[in-house]
């Protein structure tokens, strides 16, 4: 999966960046030699640390830091760094949140301050025309890509390899199953199970590991997993429910529903997570 995502094709970019700025270590000023040189670290430990999760990154956004790194380059040598100001529009056609975008644009124009003394005013304001005509496009772009990547991950898998898919996918599957059940005379029902927010990602993976291969795991929320499990009759359903919920972290609140109990018009994603939740032995199993 990692060539499919073309990490190494991105660690070898990162690596590639940071022997340019090594490079250009040579010429600069001492104070943005500085400013280079923890760019080129930057990028060397991320290159070194980067992989293929579905986690999060805990640590600040790197769009963040690549504003900072850009604006003490700008700020070390004005004079000699002024071109990097057309670097500020790309920045923008980065997907980032909005804070983020807040503190870059305030980073482009502290940017644009300290190069306006090399140009004449009417200069300096053209130039801050053009920066904020080419950053409102940039944005615009961005927004796009946020649309659209939104709108693929919402039909893939949220872990490549394991059947973890996204909650939208559970409404489409609930119906295909319960016509199923009925035709074949299956007895499927839906597991959810509530964790803590922290040990989600790993009873996930417990979760998909612990189900069939032609059954799925979803995510409901940032807390709630649930499962479309199908056997042949109540009791072996019963008797697979302790099997999952056992691997599972200890502290867990689990509630089944038969599916062919369940009425799917109006049915809603933040319905079934909000459910009531038992402990994990109901007292019918």
């Amino acid at each position: 999966m990692q060539s499919k995502y073309k990490i190494r094709l991105l660690r070898a970019n990162l690596f590639a960046a940071a022997l340019v700025l090594a490079l250009w270590t040579h010429t600069a000023q001492p104070m943005a030699a500085l400013v280079l040189w923890l760019s080129v670290g930057w990028l060397f430990v991320t290159a070194l640390l980067l992989d293929f999760s579905h986690r999060r990154s805990k640590g600040p956004p790197w769009q963040l830091i690549t504003g900072v790194l850009l604006l003490g380059l700008i700020a070390a040598a004005p004079e000699r760094h002024s071109l990097l100001i057309w670097a500020w529009p790309a920045m923008f056609m980065l997907p980032q949140k909005r804070w983020v975008v807040v503190f870059n644009a305030l980073a482009a124009l502290m940017s644009w301050l300290l190069i306006i003394p090399l140009f004449s005013l009417p200069e300096g304001l053209l130039l801050l025309t053009a920066l904020i005509t080419l950053s409102i496009l940039s944005s615009a772009k961005a927004c796009q890509l946020i649309d659209m990547n939104g709108s693929i991950r919402s039909r893939l898998r949220l872990i490549p390899g394991l059947n973890l898919w996204p909650s939208g996918q559970l409404l489409r599957d609930l119906n295909r199953e319960q016509t199923r059940s009925e035709r074949e005379a299956i007895y499927a029902e839906l597991l959810i199970i509530q964790v803590k927010r922290h040990q989600l990602w790993a009873a996930a993976q417990k979760l998909c590991n612990l189900t069939y291969n032609f059954e799925n795991v979803y995510r409901l929320n940032s807390q709630t997993l649930a499962t479309l499990m199908l056997s042949h009759n109540s009791q072996e359903a019963a008797h697979r429910r302790k099997l999952l919920c056992a691997g599972l972290p200890e502290k867990q609140l689990s509630y089944h529903l038969p599916l062919i109990d369940l009425e799917l018009s109006g049915l809603t994603v933040e319905t079934l997570a909000n459910f009531p939740p038992h402990p994990r032995e109901d007292s019918n199993d």
